[in-house]
């Protein structure tokens, strides 16, 4: 699997569309959604998936609304219960030599995050996707390895390493049969990574049971950027310093030690009560630019700044999750990349 930073052909989303992830307040997250896929659309393609006819049209309209690059979007009819195509969306790797196919998707199983919402339709998405891509595209080849694992509770750097938290990949409700040793087989059989950075819980509010794209990043092949809270009294504050220090006792699969850089966390959000899974490590890598999630406090400008010196070759680009986090998730959480056929592990 090629780090996020590595050449897209695409970005996959699926259209948010059920009220019951945004209970209330669903039509108040369609500004920055749209102006997150027009944003896209100005360096790749866009691949979104909608229910039906009347969501295609409606979709549509709404983005030739907003000036976006309509020649950049492709819209599929492929049903789905909810928006977070990272997660119930196929993992894309591609083929570093040979005579088959040069990409594949993995279609992992996915149970909702451990059997907490609908995901029948979910499911039959990374199957509708592989045959759309094979009839319109290139050879793709289908794994399925049969076990649950979701895009967000993974993250790679294309060089042999992969982060994930044992608080996810460990829960019982996910694969309760397999056993630490099992699943980081799967990982590297599957992934193609040779060394695995396994870190402890996630942040208060995430009902995913802890997925590292709220937590850390790889930012290039040696840099990892990591959420950190400075409020001691604030409840993220010790799984989060605890992060840290596992993070500067890792090594990567070459055996340096990478480079740790610190990111804040922005003020709390609230809403109907409830605190929310609010983090600037859910940031998507496109082409060319870097889309990050703002909460209007002021660690906005300072994420904006850390993200500047990770990324010198992007735009940073910064748009409202206010309301989109009451969905529990983001940017990273909502997207899903497809990499070219030939990549690169270098920045």
């Amino acid at each position: 699997m090629p780090a996020e930073w590595a050449r897209h052909e695409a970005t996959w989303l699926t259209y948010p569309k059920n009220p019951d992830s945004w209970p209330g307040k669903i039509e108040t997250i369609y500004p920055s959604y749209h102006l997150f896929v027009k944003t896209l659309a100005e360096c790749e393609m866009v691949h979104i998936n909608v229910d039906d006819d009347t969501m295609l049209q409606h979709v549509k309209k709404e983005l030739e609304a907003i000036g976006t690059n309509m020649q950049n979007i492709t819209l599929h009819i492929i049903p789905s219960n909810d928006a977070w195509c990272r997660d119930h969306g196929p993992a894309f790797l591609v083929r570093s030599a040979g005579e088959c196919a040069p990409r594949a998707i993995v279609n992992w199983n996915h149970n909702a995050w451990g059997g907490k919402y609908p995901y029948d339709l979910d499911t039959q998405v990374p199957v509708r996707i592989h045959e759309y891509l094979i009839s319109h595209l290139s050879p793709f080849t289908l794994f399925e390895p049969n076990i649950v694992m979701e895009g967000g509770s993974i993250d790679v750097n294309g060089c042999g390493d992969l982060l994930t938290t044992t608080s996810c990949l460990l829960n019982p409700n996910r694969n309760p049969q397999l056993d630490q040793d099992q699943i980081e087989g799967y990982l590297r059989d599957y992934y193609g990574v040779e060394n695995i950075i396994w870190l402890g819980d996630g942040i208060v509010g995430d009902d995913t049971d802890g997925h590292v794209d709220d937590l850390s990043r790889f930012v290039s092949p040696d840099t990892i950027v990591t959420a950190v809270e400075e409020d001691a009294w604030d409840e993220n504050y010790e799984p989060l310093q605890k992060n840290l220090r596992m993070l500067n006792r890792c090594r990567l699969a070459n055996g340096k030690q990478p480079t740790i850089v610190e990111l804040p966390m922005p003020d709390l959000v609230f809403y109907n009560n409830q605190r929310l899974p609010a983090s600037y490590a859910n940031f998507y890598i496109a082409n060319d630019k870097v889309i990050f999630p703002t909460y209007r406090c002021l660690a906005d400008n300072q994420a904006a700044y850390i993200l500047e010196a990770l990324f010198p070759d992007r735009e940073i680009i910064g748009i409202d999750s206010t309301d989109i986090i009451w969905g529990l998730g983001s940017f990273h959480c909502l997207s899903q990349q497809m990499p070219l056929a030939e990549v690169k592990g270098e920045r």
